[in-house]
């Protein structure tokens, strides 16, 4: 998700926190309660992030990521339909800036209709996936910003994009404590878990999702 114009935003910047949250289902009634609009019903990802043999990319705090999604379930309808179909996205993103515990980072992406070539293409310029990670989420937008609810492997999580005021707000609308912000991607929220528990696999990844072969 990226912020493409707003304030004192520059274009195509990802602005956005991250908070820890046992609750999901809190913060789904409390949604509804506001009235927020459901944009993407529940959809797996499956998301590769890509370097060069010597990880400049990472080196330079930058990501480069295909991701794939596949709708969960199947109740949606209205805008929530439209976003339900099984999908790819390139994206790179460039390295993160902190502002009152709020993070900016460039973000550039494009939708890709067939992944595996967008693979082939990547590898072919010497880049190759190096971390996997996967995630469900949903996705509402309320107040000029977007809300995920997220769960992954280890935890789950609610991000929150928009202008760094309006993040606050919803923060403070939804019962979260903005204190808890993570400055970590799940990447990275992952690798420290791995430090502090090595039998962890390499890849953050669901043992209870069936994948196509």
């Amino acid at each position: 998700m990226t912020v493409q114009e707003a304030g004192s935003t520059r274009r195509h910047d990802e602005v956005e926190v991250k908070l820890p949250c046992d609750d999901l289902d809190g913060v789904r009634r409390k949604l509804r309660d506001l009235r927020a609009v459901a944009k993407a019903p529940l959809h797996f990802e499956s998301n590769d992030l890509y370097d060069d043999t010597e990880g400049r990319l990472a080196a330079a705090g930058h990501v480069l990521r295909l991701r794939r999604e596949k709708v969960l379930g199947g109740e949606a309808s209205g805008a929530a339909a439209a976003a339900a179909r099984d999908r790819a996205i390139l994206t790179f993103k460039g390295s993160a800036r902190f502002s009152g515990g709020v993070k900016a980072r460039e973000e550039r992406e494009t939708p890709v209709s067939k992944p595996d070539e967008a693979d082939a293409i990547l590898r072919g310029l010497g880049f190759k996936p190096y971390f996997r990670y996967e995630k469900k989420r949903e996705e509402w937008t309320l107040e000029n910003c977007e809300i995920a609810l997220d769960e992954i492997p280890i935890g789950t999580f609610v991000e929150i994009e928009g202008e760094p005021p309006e993040i606050r707000h919803i923060v403070a609308a939804l019962g979260l404590d903005f204190s808890l912000a993570i400055p970590y991607s799940y990447a990275r929220l992952y690798a420290e878990r791995r430090k502090a528990d090595p039998s962890l696999p390499a890849d953050m990844v669901f043992q209870d999702v069936k994948r196509e072969t």
